[in-house]
């Protein structure tokens, strides 16, 4: 296998088991603490950061572990002036591994938990309140993998990520899903983790907002970020996700 398939292999398995972590814990919660919904998001996140922290160590490595379209529309960004980060090519195909793998987290865990696999979440959540915090959650996110990536701490990223998602959790009203990813494999979960069709749209556009808010702060704080996206979320070895004998 080549470089390039393992890092879009490393993307979407990180991905597929991030949205299983979040949406079965979800669903544990719910089965295990009915009608108790400040200890049903406890669960879910701390399973969640867990889960996080396991998945940045398993997949950074290889890919860097981004999971993320908003992450890696960053690194793409960050890294134009310098040469460094994703190129155009290596984005869009991150994007739709993160995607892919996204449903199939979802689907996975609706099936281990002997629901229907296939399931559409009539869970609405778009209100002015939860699109600011998206935006505030994802602004905060790409701030503290940047930084990190930036100052030469991106060694701390499975500890340092996985602790503001967990606070996100509880100090957002949206509960801080912060990623396109898993904003649509989650709506195919109509369970506690779920999110309506109808409600995505907006959510993607508030994190995408964010994402740039986030970026801007560390262009301003940070002004040799952009010398540091190959670090993003972790260091990786630098490979070229085309293959070169591919072309001609």
């Amino acid at each position: 296998m080549t470089a390039a398939a393992r890092r879009l292999l490393a993307e979407f398995v990180g991905t597929a088991l991030l949205v299983c972590v979040v949406v079965g814990s979800g669903i544990a919660a719910q089965q295990l603490s009915p009608g108790e919904t400040g200890l049903q998001l406890l669960q879910n996140s701390i399973a969640t950061v867990l889960g996080l922290a396991a998945l940045i160590l398993i997949f950074g490595p290889v890919s860097g572990a981004h999971f993320n379209p908003v992450v890696s529309g960053a690194d793409w960004l960050a890294g134009r002036r310098a040469g460094t980060g994703l190129s155009g090519r290596e984005l869009i195909a991150y994007i739709l591994a993160q995607t892919l793998g996204g449903v199939t987290g979802a689907l996975l865990a609706n099936a281990m938990f002997d629901q229907a696999a296939l399931q559409i979440s009539t869970h609405h959540r778009v209100t002015t309140s939860h699109l600011l915090g998206e935006a505030v959650a994802t602004a905060g996110l790409i701030a503290v993998i940047f930084a990190l990536a930036r100052s030469g701490r991106a060694a701390w990223s499975a500890a340092a990520v996985t602790a503001y998602i967990g606070a996100a959790y509880w100090f957002t009203s949206s509960t801080s899903f912060a990623n396109p990813a898993v904003t649509i494999g989650r709506i195919f979960s109509d369970t506690f983790a779920g999110i309506a069709p109808a409600s995505v749209p907006a959510f993607i556009l508030a994190q995408t907002v964010g994402g740039a808010i986030g970026l801007g702060l560390i262009a301003i704080l940070y002004p040799g970020a952009s010398a540091a996206a190959d670090n993003v979320v972790v260091p990786h070895p630098e490979h070229p996700l085309i293959d070169p004998r591919s072309t001609p």
